[in-house]
């Protein structure tokens, strides 16, 4: 899929078919979300990919409400990074690469917020990261059982030209 058609097809899909992801795909989107931007080169993620049913609905429960789609996914991946001056631009940056990775493999993804949210330490440990590094994001993965399409603002209302 080219980059463009990924990027009008992304969309957060929150219902999954009882599929599994294979690993060449995981590692695809690992990888992807590792070529990311990050500020002084430093690459401060650390990626932890989480595929078994049990554990799945642990992270659903621990991150309740927000991560509860958790249990219906195939996987979800854990994006941390050292707590940098940038961590959380990193971070982000990498999910949404690994998000538009996906994409392109047809596997639905949903980004659960993980920064500053109660739940980030508990799911730290759950993981068994190392302390010093924070929780950027969840990634529920799978094949997709839904097809939204939310209306996305047009260009021509959210763009300025020299000032705002």
């Amino acid at each position: 899929m080219d980059l463009q058609k990924a990027f009008v097809k992304r969309r957060s899909i929150r219902k999954f078919k009882d599929r599994p992801i294979s690993e060449e795909d995981l590692e695809y989107i690992v990888r992807a979300a590792s070529l990311a931007p990050t500020a002084r080169n430093i690459q401060p993620w650390e990626f932890v990919i989480v595929k078994d049913k049990e554990s799945l609905k642990t992270l659903a429960g621990l991150t309740m409400p927000n991560g509860a789609l958790i249990k219906g996914a195939a996987a979800c991946l854990a994006v941390f990074c050292k707590d940098t001056k940038y961590y959380l631009e990193d971070g982000c940056a990498a999910t949404t690469s690994g998000l538009l990775a996906a994409t392109g493999r047809g596997i639905g993804s949903c980004w659960i917020a993980g920064d500053k949210k109660d739940y980030a330490e508990v799911v730290r440990g759950f993981l068994n990261v190392p302390s010093g590094y924070k929780l950027v994001s969840l990634i529920a993965l799978g094949i997709p059982d839904e097809a939204p399409h939310p209306i996305k603002r047009p260009v021509k209302e959210i763009i300025h030209r020299e000032k705002f």
